[in-house]
């Protein structure tokens, strides 16, 4: 014999008691006020984290910088403020729907402080997929354009090497900076190791195939869509182009400032190249690989060691320590404004 159970309906529910998960939950200690004051004051806790881990190379290059001509190292902060609004651009053009300018820029700032706590640009892609989530673009093809971002910067910057071996074949010390032949063997089985890995988990983990598949689909149909639009097209690439000179012209600014017997031209060469050999190595900020990266090119190019040193620690106060806090205090700002 069997009885017919009939649902519950919504109406019919008992309210809940003083004890029960409903009420409990109502009353937990943390709201989304608390929450967010947390996230906004994070930022800061790791700005005096870094500090006290980093204080030498602070002091060191803060002292070497009070003798450096100043002029030329407002020139620098210029160039680093400008790496903001490329990478503005570069936002604006991965994506259709149109963006705010002011809270994108100021996103950018929030990202470049974010950029400095997680390594590979993870927290800058994260503070701007929760802007793009903010601005009601959906999950699947917000991520889209942070892959299509990620694309395009090394994309442009290995063009842009191009163009300076072509316009200084001869003045240019390429060939110091190639790798020898085991150097090259390693670096090539680490690329082939990562591509065969990928293949890998592809073919034998299912669960990977159907949101990568879908999220492919996104990323080709939105850059299909970008490249139809000039206005997206020229933001896009020419952000991507600028980007990276922005970053070499802070280095070149900050180089002449103190005296380095190298042309800009060789400079700005300098920080693509070591840029480009060092860049995909996950630190936070860029700092210590491709800070080493950049001293070993100068020092190639004719800079002695000493000098070559001051430049990259004069370069990472600016570009990096000095839009810091206020990219710290945007973050803070855009959390508690729910920007973010």
């Amino acid at each position: 014999m069997t009885c017919a159970v009939s649902p519950l309906r919504l109406e019919e529910l008992p309210a809940p008691g003083p004890a029960s998960p409903a009420l409990r939950l109502k009353r937990l200690p943390f709201g989304g006020r608390q929450v967010r004051l947390i996230l906004s004051v994070l930022p800061l806790l790791f700005i005096g984290t870094w500090a006290a881990l980093d204080w030498d190379a602070v002091r060191d290059g803060t002292a070497r910088l009070a003798s450096a001509d100043p002029g030329l190292l407002f020139l620098a902060v210029v160039f680093t403020g400008l790496c903001s609004v490329s990478a503005s651009f570069i936002r604006q053009g991965a994506i259709p729907e149109r963006l705010p300018p002011g809270r994108l820029l100021a996103s950018q700032f929030a990202a470049g402080a974010a950029n400095h706590v997680l390594p590979a640009g993870l927290g800058a892609h994260a503070v701007t997929l929760r802007f793009l989530q903010a601005r009601g673009i959906p999950l699947a093809r917000a991520t889209a354009s942070l892959a299509l971002y990620s694309l395009v910067k090394p994309v442009a910057k290995f063009a842009l090497i191009l163009v300076f071996l072509v316009a200084f074949p001869d003045t240019l010390p390429v060939r110091e900076l190639l790798p020898t032949g085991e150097t090259f063997l390693i670096i090539a089985g680490c690329a082939a190791g990562a591509l065969v890995t990928v293949a890998l988990v592809l073919k034998f983990v299912h669960p990977l195939r159907r949101p990568l598949m879908t999220f492919l689909g996104t990323a080709l149909t939105d850059a299909r869509l970008l490249h139809s639009r000039p206005s997206r097209v020229l933001a896009l690439w020419g952000g991507a182009a600028a980007l990276p000179l922005f970053q070499a012209a802070t280095l070149a600014a900050v180089a002449a400032s103190l005296g380095v017997p190298l042309p800009w031209t060789h400079v700005i060469f300098a920080h693509l190249a070591a840029s480009a050999m060092v860049g995909a190595v996950p630190a936070p900020g860029g700092i210590g690989p491709v800070d080493a990266a950049m001293v070993f090119t100068l020092v190639v190019f004719g800079t002695p060691m000493a000098l070559a040193t001051a430049t990259v620690i004069g370069y990472r106060v600016i570009s990096g320590w000095l839009p810091l806090l206020p990219g710290a205090l945007a973050l803070s700002v855009l959390v508690r404004k729910k920007v973010l």
